[in-house]
C-alpha cells in the first residue's frame, strides 16, 4: 500500500494503525532500504511504515509484502522525523511505536527467538511505556571496497569506548535529572571534531507507547520526562540497541570529513556478529528481569 503524503496516510490509515507494534522507518537515502524493512518485519512488527521520497525505488517483493506500507515523504526538511512520529502518535494512541532510519537494525535481548511483541508485553507488565535504546555504530572494514561505509557482510563495531554522563536539568544549579543519563561512544566519540556537540549522544527512546499529548523532541527524547528514563525506580529494565550505519555514512559523505577518514577501524574494532548475544556480552544492552 502506498500513500501520497503524510496527511493522506494519517487520514486513511485508521485500520492499519490499530495493529501494533508499528515500526516507522525514515528513509534518508537509497542505501539498504529493503534489508531494513525486512529486518523489522522479521522481528514481528505488525506494521512497517517506510517514509521515503517518491523518487526512491522499492523492491516489488517488499512493496507488496503484507504489513509494509509506503508513505511518500520528504526527509530533507527540518524536523522530518519528529513531525512524522508526532503525527502517528496523535493517530494511534495506546499503540507501541518504534522509529529509526534506513540502514539501522533493532536488536534486543533474545531477539533471535522472541518477537518484539513479546518484548513489549513484558515491558508493559513492568509498567513501562518507553524503552531506552543505544545507537551502536556499524561501519565497513574496507572503505575502498565500500566507499559509503556500508557493508552487511563485513560490518564492524567498537567493542569499547562507551560512557555516560549525568543529564543536567537545565536549572541554574544544573542538578542531574532522575534516572536519566547522556550516553556517548562509537564513531561520534572517536570523530567528534566532525560531529556537532548536540548530535554526539548515542541514546534514543526508540520504542514507546503513544498517548494523547505526547511529543517527540528533536533530540529523540519526549515531553513526558518519565519516557526519557533508563529504568523504573525499583529495578533495572530491558534496554535495546539500534545497530546503525547512519553515522559512518554521514562521515563518508560529508565534504568536511570524508577525505580525512581513511578507515574507521582501530584497535578496539570487532566484527559484528548480527546476534544479540554479542551486544549483551559487550554491555550494549541489558535484559533487566527478562530471562
Amino acid at each position: 500500500m502506498q500513500y501520497r503524503s503524510l496527511d493522506h496516510f494519517i487520514s486513511d490509515s485508521k485500520a492499519v494503525l490499530s495493529k501494533g507494534p508499528i515500526a516507522l522507518i525514515m528513509v534518508e537515502d537509497a542505501i539498504e532500504i529493503e534489508t531494513t524493512l525486512r529486518h523489522h518485519q522479521q522481528l514481528g512488527f505488525a506494521t512497517v511504515v517506510a517514509f521515503m521520497p517518491a523518487s526512491f525505488a522499492l523492491a516489488r517483493d517488499v512493496a507488496e509484502s503484507k504489513g509494509v506500507l509506503r508513505v511518500d515523504y520528504d526527509m530533507d526538511r527540518e524536523g522530518a522525523l519528529e513531525n512524522a512520529v508526532n503525527a502517528v502518535i496523535e493517530a494511534a494512541p495506546g499503540q507501541w511505536l518504534y522509529a529509526c532510519y534506513n540502514a539501522e537494525y533493532l536488536f534486543y535481548p533474545f531477539c533471535e527467538t522472541r518477537t518484539v511483541g513479546e518484548l513489549l508485553a513484558f515491558h508493559t507488565e513492568e509498567r513501562r511505556d518507553a524503552m531506552l535504546t543505544y545507537v551502536v555504530d556499524l561501519y565497513a572494514d574496507d572503505l575502498g571496497a565500500a566507499p559509503n561505509a556500508v557493508s552487511l557482510d563485513n560490518a564492524f563495531l567498537d567493542r569499547s569506548g562507551y560512557y555516560a554522563l549525568a543529564r543536567p536539568d537545565g536549572t541554574p544549579d544544573n542538578h542531574p535529572k532522575e534516572r536519566q543519563l547522556d550516553f556517548f561512544g562509537g564513531l561520534r566519540w572517536r570523530f567528534e571534531e566532525h560531529v556537532p556537540a548536540a548530535r554526539r549522544k548515542i541514546d534514543r527512546i526508540s520504542l514507546f507507547r503513544a498517548k494523547p499529548g505526547l511529543r517527540m523532541r528533536d533530540d529523540h527524547t519526549f515531553t513526558d520526562e518519565e519516557y526519557n528514563t533508563y529504568a523504573c525506580p525499583w529495578h533495572h529494565n530491558i534496554t535495546a540497541s539500534i545497530c546503525s550505519f547512519r553515522t559512518a555514512k554521514a562521515l563518508k559523505s560529508n565534504p568536511g570529513s570524508r577525505d580525512s577518514i581513511a578507515s574507521f577501524k582501530w584497535h578496539n574494532s570487532a566484527p559484528f556478529e548480527w546476534h544479540s548475544r554479542q551486544l549483551l556480552d559487550l554491555g550494549l544492552m541489558e535484559p533487566g528481569q527478562w530471562f
